[in-house]
């Protein structure tokens, strides 16, 4: 007779990894916010946050939350189906719609329900999804979570998307899932080409811009960025990275987050944002609107690094924003990259399968606008010393 926890004996990898010291995973860092860190009692330069603009640092941000706080308390102890809707809340929903030029939005307790919650609500049992490949998690179970079926196309690849598209019964309906920037890759989704075929097509879009919000399009993501917000109908940000605090929204026509709002379980059933957090959210849309710096010194530092990195002769793959993956190749290899860079006081983030195909892993880093020269340098510096030593670039290369 099997037993459910059998499985646990053959789980053997990360004990394995703990054991030669190179296992990077679940450990703790302090002040991990800035553009410095402590892990485990060493300084290192932070390039593993999704901290873009830098504004978890910001006093505002921080004051706001605080004074939140001492008026609201620390939870609102419902949902937002009942107790759990503060004028705050109302606030964000406006402020957020009409930062990315939608009529309406709708505020989730994290990035993670907004997609679950959304796409579970619309997809019916005679829909269909067609997600990219690289799409996010959430976004998959989204889908399985509804009575819809999902079809996958190859990562980026519109040629494929619209063979997807074209094999899908006409009277289906139809949404089309993607990222506006992918977290492992950095690259921008086609937009303009994944619209064309969408139309072609009469299907719907839903992109993902959690990691694109507060960076591309002057901070009002990826639709801005190529000009097509009018033409995406739904845009979903996160408040974990940019927007620095927890949470998400989903913004598009009034009449579909009145949909959504009514039928997404993710946000029925679970306890609304809470007052420090809304507040962290409305001071960070606030500086991101008046201040513009910011978002021209992340892009200013992730175009410095880009050029170092490629000089130094490491692949980047096809990054164009600033989340700058860097190819190793091999699991083991990567997870000695990641101590060694450790101890020259940088740290990223590793990515191993499945996350990736096979002998493609690969370390993330991303920037933050709060990072300066020192800190850039510093890294160049330790890629250059750590790839030389692992034979990951040529021993010519220079910073």
């Amino acid at each position: 007779m099997a037993d459910l926890f059998d499985k646990l004996s053959e789980f053997t990898v990360a004990k394995e990894a703990m054991e030669m010291g190179i296992y990077p995973f679940f450990r703790a860092l302090s002040d991990s916010e800035g553009a410095t860190a402590t892990f485990e009692d060493k300084n290192v330069v932070m390039l593993g946050s999704n901290n873009y603009l830098g504004l978890t640092t910001d006093a505002r941000v921080r004051d706001a939350a605080i004074e939140a706080t001492r008026r609201y308390g620390t939870s609102v102890t419902g949902s937002r189906f009942l107790n759990g809707t503060l004028e705050l809340h109302l606030e964000a929903d406006r402020r957020l719609a009409d930062f990315v030029g939608k009529e309406a939005a709708l505020v989730f307790s994290t990035g993670y329900q907004t997609n679950l919650g959304t796409v579970s609500a619309l997809l019916g049992k005679n829909d269909v999804a067609i997600l990219d490949k690289d799409a996010h998690a959430c976004l998959v179970d989204g889908v399985q979570m509804s009575r819809g079926t999902m079809k996958r196309f190859k990562h980026n690849d519109v040629e494929d998307l619209e063979r997807v598209l074209s094999r899908v019964p006409a009277d289906a309906g139809k949404l089309v899932i993607v990222d506006g920037v992918y977290s492992m890759g950095g690259d921008f989704a086609p937009l303009p080409q994944i619209v064309e075929i969408c139309k072609q097509f009469d299907a719907r879009i839903l992109v993902d811009d959690a990691h694109g919000i507060g960076v591309a399009g002057g901070g009002r993501g990826t639709s801005a960025h190529f000009g097509l917000t009018d033409q995406v109908d739904l845009i979903m940000g996160t408040f974990s990275k940019s927007f620095a605090s927890i949470g998400g929204f989903i913004a598009g026509s009034a009449d579909v987050i009145h949909y959504v709002q009514h039928h997404a379980r993710s946000l029925i059933f679970s306890a609304a944002l809470p007052a420090p957090n809304l507040a962290a959210v409305l001071a960070a849309l606030d500086i991101i609107e008046t201040e513009p710096k910011h978002v021209q010194q992340v892009w200013k530092n992730a175009e410095y690094m880009r050029k170092g990195l490629k000089r130094l002769g490491y692949d980047t793959f096809n990054s164009q924003t600033p989340i700058i993956p860097v190819k190793i190749g091999e699991q083991f290899r990567t997870g000695l990259t990641w101590a060694a860079l450790i101890e020259e006081g940088v740290y990223t983030n590793p990515v191993v399968p499945p996350a990736t195909p096979p002998n493609q892993a690969l370390l993330r880093t991303s920037y933050i606008a709060t990072h300066r020269q020192k800190h850039l340098d510093r890294a160049l510096v330790a890629f250059e010393k750590v790839g030389r030593n692992l034979d990951l670039i040529p021993p010519a290369a220079a910073v």
